[in-house]
């Protein structure tokens, strides 16, 4: 049996602490090195894939605080470096498997290419969040509903999917872009949610000119190439309308479940009952309306329908679907959109922030959709 300063079991413990971005343990993905063991001193060596890994120093206090309190440890160092690339070779092989694709010693993946949270046993639920038109706070819901759903427990990524049209690194404000490891990237992970845009690597100013085929191929990589794990839910902000984008997520995503945002007006239903309709044209599932800018809350605490009122529920009653959630209309939700300061962050507390947790709510209580679009593979 282990004593409490043996070097073996001091090593299970440091590679029993759980990097926040990769979401796995520093044993599991490499990350602790040497260890060494000079009476109560313990040094040991935490390997970084990237010199600048984010939450370094959090690895670091928590290597020294739980290594510190294990009996007969007086004084913890710990020291950093950066992987070589064989290592990181190893890492993203790792993160490969991890993902569902195999890969061989040599880092190349091969065999079936489909990420295990794509497949029709895993767990996770796909969301696609979808307008008929721009200008209906898509992209504000998203990225509310994703944080909401994480404050509920869940695991979620959120992938930016209105490629000619990116806001949610601009809505989200992340500390750091992607983490590129081969061809593996890591989406970036921040209140508590992880995050793949097409925002992240092209300037904001600069337009996206693309036809088809480049679109579907940068699509298909983002949810193939990105190692998201198996999240509880993989939430994607879709481009308004029903172009080339909306197909190709209907043939990548086999089990996406559509939501669809409008505005109270009857203009905005008639809209946004379009790409209802082409989704259910594609055999996707479509599981909801979500109302937003429904109201506004004055200082007299009265409710203004600035926007008009009933859409929502008319646009329900005709998909035959439940009107899932409203949201009102509040400036410090449009405000921390242009900030990348969250209301669900910086206000939980808020009207629209309650009306994101009652929505998370509403959508895992559902469950998933019970039609699967099996004949859609990756080839």
């Amino acid at each position: 049996m282990s004593g409490p300063s043996d070097p073996t079991k001091l090593r299970e413990v440091a590679e029993s602490v759980i990097d926040p971005e990769l979401e796995c343990s520093l044993g599991t993905v490499g990350m602790i090195g040497a260890l060494a063991l000079d009476g109560s001193s313990l040094n040991v060596t935490l390997t970084l894939p990237i010199t600048a890994w984010p939450n370094a120093d959090d690895l670091e206090r928590a290597l020294q605080e739980l290594l510190g309190a294990q009996e007969g440890i007086d004084h913890v160092t710990v020291q950093r470096r950066t992987m070589t690339e064989d290592e990181r070779l190893t890492l993203r092989s790792t993160l490969r498997v991890m993902m569902g694709a195999q890969a061989d010693d040599h880092g190349h993946s091969h065999g079936d290419e489909t990420p295990a949270f794509l497949r029709s046993d895993s767990p996770t639920r796909v969301l696609g969040i979808s307008s008929g038109k721009g200008g209906v706070g898509k992209s504000s819901v998203t990225v509310n509903l994703a944080i909401a759903l994480a404050q509920a427990g869940k695991t979620v990524g959120v992938l930016d999917a209105d490629v000619y049209g990116f806001s949610l690194p601009k809505m989200l404000g992340p500390l750091h872009d992607p983490i590129i490891l081969g061809d593996t990237v890591l989406p970036t992970a921040v209140h508590g949610v992880r995050c793949l845009s097409m925002g992240f690597f092209v300037p904001d100013e600069q337009p996206v000119i693309w036809r088809g085929p480049m679109l579907h191929k940068a699509i298909e990589q983002f949810i193939t190439e990105a190692y998201w794990g198996t999240p509880d839910f993989l939430v994607i902000d879709m481009p308004p309308g029903t172009g080339d984008v909306a197909l190709t997520l209907s043939e990548v995503l086999p089990r996406v479940e559509m939501y669809v945002v409008t505005t109270p007006q009857p203009a905005a239903e008639r809209v946004a009952q379009r790409s209802a309709w082409a989704a259910r044209k594609m055999k996707l599932a479509v599981r909801g309306v979500i109302e937003n800018m429904a109201w506004f809350t004055g200082n007299d605490g009265e409710r203004y329908e600035l926007f008009g009122s009933g859409g929502g529920e008319i646009l329900a009653k005709q998909l035959g679907v439940p009107m899932l959630g409203q949201v009102p209309f509040m400036p410090a939700l449009r405000q921390g959109g242009d900030e990348g300061r969250p209301i669900t962050v910086t206000d939980p507390q808020s009207e629209a922030s309650q009306a994101f947790s009652l929505l998370a709510e509403k959508i895992i209580a559902q469950g998933p959709a019970r039609v699967y679009r099996q004949e859609l593979k990756l080839g």
